[in-house]
């Protein structure tokens, strides 16, 4: 895990504006001209834990804006204002929080569940309408049943659901923090 990386500074930067001010503008923030490893496409996930307790997870499993810097400022927005989860961050909890950037590879298709391990690949499942992704290397996750158990129950599917019947992929991700 790399720290004080150019992903998790623009997080910060984006979090601490939303919050402070209600608004942020992503060319405000984003460096001028933008540096080559934020000017490409790539899904990415913006963690917050205070305590070390997640407080908010929003993320993309494939890049959707313009490129990844401005993916990782609506993530980190995002995070921090919209996970049902848990209620918006406040001002007076800025200090109190840690923030990751997970950088996700291109998904693959997986027919062996075999092939998956939940300490290196994180994992997306699909069936009609019902999809979800579980990030790699999560604390108490340290099986591929477990981990295909809890991304299932996320898409709504039942852990015991055939997997004959699931599209399967698993990716890589480059954590930050």
């Amino acid at each position: 895990m790399e720290r004080d990386s150019i992903y998790v500074k623009l997080a910060w930067k984006a979090i601490e504006e939303y919050v402070q001010k209600g608004t942020v503008d992503s060319s405000d923030i984003l460096p001028h001209p933008l540096p080559e490893e934020l000017d490409r496409r790539a899904g990415a996930f913006v963690s917050i834990k205070k305590d070390g307790q997640l407080r908010g997870c929003i993320g993309t499993i494939e890049g959707v804006r313009d490129n990844l810097g401005e993916e990782i400022v609506s993530n980190a927005i995002s995070a921090a204002s919209r996970d049902p989860r848990f209620p918006a961050v406040k001002k007076e909890e800025l200090p109190e929080l840690e923030i990751y950037v997970d950088v996700l590879g291109i998904p693959e298709r997986v027919d062996d569940i075999d092939k998956l391990d939940p300490h290196k690949y994180g994992v997306i499942v699909e069936k009609g309408f019902h999809r979800a992704v579980l990030l790699p290397d999560l604390e108490g996750v340290d099986t591929i049943q477990k981990q295909l158990e809890i991304v299932l129950r996320k898409a709504g599917l039942s852990p015991f659901e055939d997997l004959k019947n699931v599209d399967i992929y698993r990716f890589t991700v480059k954590r930050y923090r």
